[in-house]
């Protein structure tokens, strides 16, 4: 079950001060402590009243899906997550509010662990504090009130069920950079925060798990795999950029401490960019399964026919030369122009068969590598298949959208995403939906042989040899079971030109997808009846009170 945040508003207005009856208009909100006066009609002033009070709940609507005022980078996942006050690692604002409600798995309970905690104390936790709750609601009991600058919370907090909540308010103070803390189901024992770098640690091999949430806007990383990320940099952020672990999911990491090297080199990958890092004492790499090896576009192992598309750019130069972007062109790492589609429309897609299922992890792509043509795909989906005629577009787990990944920033540069979990298809097919000036790319998969369950290994040659005549031969024919028809598909066939314009008005934005979060799971239904029933039960207040000021007056009326 997945776990969500309630956010309620900050700040509420003052009740207005009615000096005279006379001066406040009809639809006016009168105070709590107010009463009406003698001949009033209190029933001709109800429906707008009661009109104002509908505008005022459509406006919380709104605000509500706003996430309130008082909550920072949330990211909750179904077994762990991260979640900051308001303008972390900065000085969080006066009198905000925010609430969060976290829900595991039924028969599951959760930890809690802080990586930084700094909220003012001077009030002694009357209005700066962060409160934690064993359950969500009415029925929820007290865990603990925390507040403190530079508080070191070392031992981290354990719910007793699977259901905890958490609340962080601020009144007026003049420092504090707030709190940032992570959770789990209770089973991850070895659960570390997004702010742990390698150099808090010790061994020189060991295991951690990370939480979901880790690519943090403010956080910062040096290097890059195979050749390793500075010891300065945050082991959970650096294990989202080296594809490891999932920013939506969290998981498991094995890291490797290993002596530094000069130079750290800068890389965008997972959409967590790697800044230039110099000189330092140590460095740490990443255990993985190994199924990261390249599955054929440069190597030429995928074969031609294998690589069709959409559509092709052609065109006829001014020497009277004849041009053509064709597909095969897509292969990275080869000299020359990319492939680019002749249609500039969010239909087209670049198609790979690899002749039977892979498991496929990573993708890398690049532009057109030429600097006279500023083109590259800067945001695409991935679509596979099986048969190569019913398709699925690739989701993240639990996500009900599909993933759009980060393409490419210029058109030179390599670009890498990789697949958690990964992809088991024969098919992919990459489907652009933001470029700069026209859809033109290179590109290689990245994956291994792919071995069902119960099925015993195959040994494998060699790869081909590199030498461009001895590739021509080295591509074998698909193998074909006995008893069993072969399925053919029928590429479109490719559409062409004469002229080659630059089409700068099918230009599209260049997305800003840096180091950002992803979007919280946060449901709005909860978010709503958080604003709406604190609201009601003041309405409510509100007209009984009035109903019974009414009832007041009029006796002394009667009695007068």
């Amino acid at each position: 079950m997945a776990s969500r945040a309630v956010v309620r508003a900050g700040r509420s207005p003052p009740c207005p001060r009615v000096r005279a009856a006379a001066a406040a208009p009809a639809w006016a909100p009168l105070p709590l402590s107010c009463s009406l006066p003698p001949g009033s009609n209190s029933s001709s002033s109800m429906p707008l009243f009661l009109l104002l009070l509908l505008i005022l709940l459509l406006l919380l609507e709104d605000a509500g899906a706003q996430q309130g005022d008082g909550c920072g980078h949330t990211v909750l996942g179904p077994e762990s997550g991260t979640l900051t006050s308001i303008n972390y690692p900065q000085t969080y604002p006066n009198s905000t509010v925010c609430e969060w409600e976290i829900r595991v798995k039924i028969g599951e309970r959760i930890r809690i662990k802080f990586g930084d905690f700094d909220i003012e104390d001077s009030d002694f936790c009357h209005f700066n504090y962060l409160r934690i709750y064993n359950g969500i609601g009415v029925s929820r009991t007290e865990i603990g009130k925390y507040c403190g600058l530079g508080l070191q919370m070392n031992h981290s907090i354990e719910s007793k069920s699977n259901e905890i909540t958490v609340l962080f308010m601020s009144g007026i103070h003049i420092s504090g950079r707030g709190f940032l803390a992570s959770y789990s189901v209770i089973d991850k024992q070895d659960l570390i925060t997004c702010l742990d770098t390698a150099s808090n640690f010790l061994e020189p091999e060991f295991s951690k798990y990370c939480p979901a949430g880790c690519l943090l806007p403010f956080a910062e990383i040096s290097g890059t795999i195979p050749h390793g990320y500075r010891d300065s940099s945050p082991l959970c952020m650096a294990g989202v950029h080296a594809g490891v672990v999932s920013n939506v999911l969290g998981g498991q990491i094995s890291v490797v401490i290993s002596k530094g090297i000069p130079y750290y080199e800068s890389s965008l990958a997972n959409n967590v960019t790697s800044v230039v890092g110099h000189l330092s004492t140590s460095l740490f790499t990443f255990k993985t399964s190994g199924c990261y090896g390249t599955l054929g576009m440069e190597s030429g192992v995928i074969a031609d026919p294998q690589i069709t598309a959409s559509s092709v750019l052609e065109w006829t130069d001014h020497t009277g030369q004849e041009n053509s972007w064709k597909p095969e062109k897509a292969r990275l790492k080869k000299p020359g122009p990319p492939w680019a589609a002749f249609v500039t429309d969010e239909y087209q897609w670049l198609q790979i068969d690899l002749n039977k299922e892979k498991k496929i992890t990573g993708i890398i792509t690049t532009g057109s590598t030429l600097v006279e043509h500023n083109y590259y795909v800067s945001a695409y989906r991935i679509m596979y298949s099986d048969d190569g005629q019913k398709w699925t577009v690739y989701r993240e787990p639990g996500v009900e959208q599909d993933k759009i990944f980060q393409g490419n920033k210029d058109y030179h540069q390599d670009v890498r995403n990789n697949f958690l979990p990964p992809i088991i298809a024969r098919f992919i097919r990459v489907n652009p939906t933001q470029w700069q000036q026209k859809i033109a790319m290179k590109m290689e998969l990245l994956g291994c042989q792919f071995i069902p369950k119960g099925r015993p290994p195959k040994l494998t040659q060699p790869p081909p040899p590199r030498n461009s005549n001895d590739l021509k031969n080295t591509t074998a024919p698909p193998r074909i079971a006995k008893g069993r028809a072969p399925k053919f598909t029928q590429p479109l066939q490719p559409r062409s030109n004469n002229e080659f314009p630059a089409q700068t008005e099918q230009t599209t934005t260049t997305p800003d997808i840096k180091n950002t979060t992803v979007t919280p799971h946060v449901t709005k239904d909860v978010a709503l009846a958080a604003v709406l029933v604190p609201v009601l039960v003041m309405v409510l207040t509100t007209l009984i009170l009035i109903l019974v000021c009414a009832w007041h007056w009029r006796n002394r009326l009667v009695q007068s």
